[in-house]
């Protein structure tokens, strides 16, 4: 008599080690959001205040070797620059969760993998639907309430001091992280005009130099910054955004260390070591410089936002990131658990899923990004875009504060459970 393979439970604990170590990863990103949101409120301030002048000034201020076509603006810096080092600890996150992760498993990977796409498509296709009959080129900004900000969120989750699980803290995540791969592969894609390919193929030859390096465990930054800079540059000058190039460098980095150096057993990869080094420089520094420079949106007061609210690239994007982000997530969970027969873990239940789906539509740093590219810094509907995601972003951050927190006592009595026992070596009982 045979047997079906049984269905692993959907949102269950993962393995100690991965829950240790998103835990680690999830403080750094918190501290990052409050940095984020620190900077998103000067930005705001400032833009609308009697000063705002000198805030354009220095965002538009340009600086770099004209001789190499790098004499960009602190703004483009700020999106081309500083955005790859953020690309580049996704790269190493992404892949250390499918080599060495939890997610090695493809029942386990589906989940997240599959909730992603959801939480990508419905959005886009609200979005259309609520410009088909807008004006003119609105269309274009139909990737914009496809991101989810990670940071934003955890900055959220630690304002309003709920214990939410490891379990559902992990999976959003690993969503986040997967979200922003496929919204660099939309930029590659759609959002890169005219590419040079010259420069494009050059770039192939410093990144695979830095991969063998890499593969060489070799750590020395004289040799690996100057190879990451030629790549990002030869990107940059084919018209490919250049955060593609942070992406590509992270995908690279070996996780697990080579059987010829020393086997599996000898240790982890670079890819640990680099993360440890630029995760604080990107949610310290990179993140919430860029958050600065794009969210500084003059409204105009209430006529400005009452102009705003009437373009349909507004209305789309809120709508995608409140309305989308939720159905698309939730959804494409509830599709995954009666196709398979996967139940939820029995600590959980369906509005925790569907709160942490609302939580996924603060879509912030992605957001801005690829409006910018989809219609141009300094037009209107730029500005509108900015307007669309905050208040999307503000609005789903409010509606996840209030469906999480009606279920807070109960994920406090799972965080007691999770508590760590310093008489069995600091490991919980649960995962012995």
């Amino acid at each position: 008599m045979t047997h079906k393979p049984s269905v692993p439970a959907l949102l269950q604990r993962g393995s100690w080690p991965e829950t240790a170590r998103i835990a680690a990863v999830l403080r750094k990103e918190t501290v990052g959001g409050a940095l984020l949101l620190a900077a998103t409120v000067i930005a705001l301030v400032w833009a609308n205040s009697p000063l705002a002048d000198s805030y354009h000034a220095l965002r538009n201020y340009e600086i770099g070797p004209a001789a190499l076509h790098l004499d960009l603006s602190l703004g483009t810096w700020a999106a081309d620059g500083l955005l790859a080092v953020f690309f580049f600890v996704v790269g190493l996150e992404l892949k250390r969760k499918f080599v060495a992760g939890d997610l090695r498993d493809p029942r386990r990977a589906a989940l997240p993998i599959l909730a992603a796409v959801g939480g990508m498509a419905v959005p886009a296709v609200v979005y259309v639907a609520i410009n088909l009959t807008g004006t003119s080129g609105t269309l274009a900004g139909w990737a914009i309430p496809t991101a989810t900000d990670i940071a934003f969120a955890l900055a959220v989750l630690a304002v309003i001091n709920t214990h939410l699980p490891t379990a559902l803290r992990t999976f959003l995540l690993t969503l986040a992280v997967v979200d922003d791969l496929l919204a660099v592969t939309i930029i590659a894609i759609f959002y890169t005009k005219n590419v040079q390919f010259i420069p494009l193929l050059l770039a192939i030859v410093p990144l695979a130099l830095f991969a063998f390096a890499v593969q060489r465990r070799i750590r020395s930054w004289w040799l690996l910054l100057p190879l990451a800079l030629i790549t990002w540059g030869l990107v940059h000058a084919s018209g490919v955004h250049a955060t593609v190039a942070g992406v590509l460098l992270g995908f690279v980095v070996p996780v697990i260390r080579s059987r010829s150096h020393g086997g599996p057993e000898a240790g982890p990869g670079l890819a640990e070591h680099f993360e440890h080094r630029f995760r604080p420089l990107s949610a310290g520094i990179a993140v919430p410089v860029f958050a600065f420079f794009a969210a500084g949106v003059t409204i105009g007061g209430f006529s400005g936002l009452a102009d705003a609210l009437t373009d349909t690239v507004t209305l789309g994007i809120i709508a995608g990131l409140i309305v989308g982000k939720a159905v698309g997530i939730s959804g494409t969970t509830y599709l995954l658990s009666r196709f398979t027969g996967a139940t939820l873990d029995t600590n959980l239940r369906w509005l925790d899923v569907f709160g942490v789906s609302v939580l996924a539509g603060i879509g912030f740093t992605v957001s801005l990004l690829i409006g910018d590219l989809a219609f141009g810094a300094g037009t209107i509907h730029d500005a509108h875009v900015k307007i669309g995601v905050l208040i999307g972003t503000i609005l789903a951050a409010l509606l996840a504060a209030m469906i999480l927190r009606t279920r807070n006592r109960a994920y406090r009595r799972i965080h007691e459970t999770e508590r760590v026992d310093d008489n069995a070596d600091g490991i919980p009982y649960m995962y012995q």
